[in-house]
């Protein structure tokens, strides 16, 4: 194929403004040519500074889905409306990126899939770490097997006090939960994809509101409002695969932890283990070498190297957007996020907040 992917954006806020629409602006094999939010100034603002004098906007995302020019669609809103709108728009005929998390719970998730599969057209969701250096790397480590089974691994999602105070991310009934949904998503994915096991057999969860009513917080975006904080504000799971390996899941927008670390894995195999805790510039390999103990650290911070199907720098969020161009216009042949393993990160995260309500472990099957 030889042509432009012509996107619309659905949902013109800050997932929007912050990833999506700067990254697609920039992709030469895209055009963004239509934006709708149901705050319309929002929608005009964001023709002004990605769009040009054809590009449409729109308050109601179902008027943009019949416009048979697009190809594709940007799904940033809310949690409760990616299922819905997700649907749609596959319905619609039209290629969809959907933001993190796939969906509310794996009900929705299930019907995506069963959505895309009809319309026979290309799903993924927004889990951009997998496009950091640091992942990539950390890919071809564990496909080398230079880690050996792995059979332990943890996903942290830990910030100090940083709970995010506008939108609706603290308003649960809009977005299915809190940090666990928000930023334990990240890690849990990131740690599937490192483990390649996307079978899990039982979780154990336990969620907290144990700072979410104080005031005075020392919040780095300012004291949240307590009324509207509905959402937990730590979320904690271990998982047991099927295959017997487990996951420690740790996330919170709020932990008197003094050293907070975000969207990370840690795997431990047969042969070695991994961990990004010294951040994202540093990957590090611990062994054992001629009977002695290695712990080797990769440098991440040259820009030379090219981390992606040859293509030298660019942030996690263009090269989301390349792959996603990528394969709509056949020059790729498969997503590296995959709806089908985002479904079931989002099994596993429902998993966790159901064993919170009953008490007792939750078994998938």
């Amino acid at each position: 194929m030889n042509k432009i992917v012509r996107i619309g954006v659905i949902g013109c806020g800050g997932i929007a403004n912050g990833k999506h629409m700067p990254s697609y602006a920039k992709n030469p094999d895209a055009k963004l040519v239509a934006f709708c939010d149901i705050i319309e100034e929002r929608a005009i603002k964001a023709k002004a500074d990605y769009g040009d004098e054809e590009s449409k906007t729109y308050i109601d995302y179902k008027e943009l889905l019949k416009d048979e020019s697009i190809d594709a669609v940007l799904v940033c809103t809310h949690n409760k409306l990616h299922c819905e709108i997700t649907c749609a728009a596959l319905n619609a005929g039209k290629h969809v990126v959907c933001e993190k998390p796939m969906a509310m719970n794996y009900e929705e998730a299930k019907k995506m899939l069963e959505a895309r599969d009809k319309a026979g057209k290309v799903l993924t969701i927004g889990y951009q770490s997998r496009f950091r250096p640091d992942a990539m790397l950390l890919k071809d480590i564990v496909n080398d097997d230079e880690l050996g089974d792995i059979y332990y691994a943890e996903a942290p999602a830990i910030r100090r006090r940083a709970v995010p105070t506008w939108g609706v991310f603290i308003d649960e009934e809009k977005q299915g939960g809190g940090p666990l949904i928000d930023i334990g998503t990240h890690a849990l994915d990131l740690t599937l994809y490192m483990m390649n096991n996307y079978e899990p057999a039982y979780c154990v969860g336990k969620t907290f509101h144990a700072l979410n009513k104080q005031t005075q917080t020392g919040n780095a975006w300012g004291d949240w409002d307590t009324e509207k904080f509905t959402a937990e504000d730590s979320a904690f799971g271990f998982i047991v695969m099927k295959n017997g390996a487990v996951i420690y899941l740790k996330s919170s927008w709020a932990l008197n932890y003094a050293d907070p670390i975000e969207a990370v894995t840690v795997l431990c195999g047969t042969k070695g283990g991994a961990d990004m805790n010294k951040g994202q510039n540093c990957l590090r390999v611990n062994t054992v070498e001629h009977g002695r103990q290695v712990i080797k650290e990769y440098n991440l911070k040259s820009g030379s190297v090219a981390f992606f199907d040859g293509v030298s720098g660019g942030s996690p969020a263009d090269l989301e957007a390349k792959c996603f161009t990528d394969v709509i216009l056949g020059k790729r042949k498969e997503l590296c996020v995959t709806a089908d393993q985002a479904a079931v990160v989002t099994r596993i995260l429902e998993g966790i907040y159901e064993s919170e309500k009953t008490g007792k472990p939750y078994y998938f099957d």
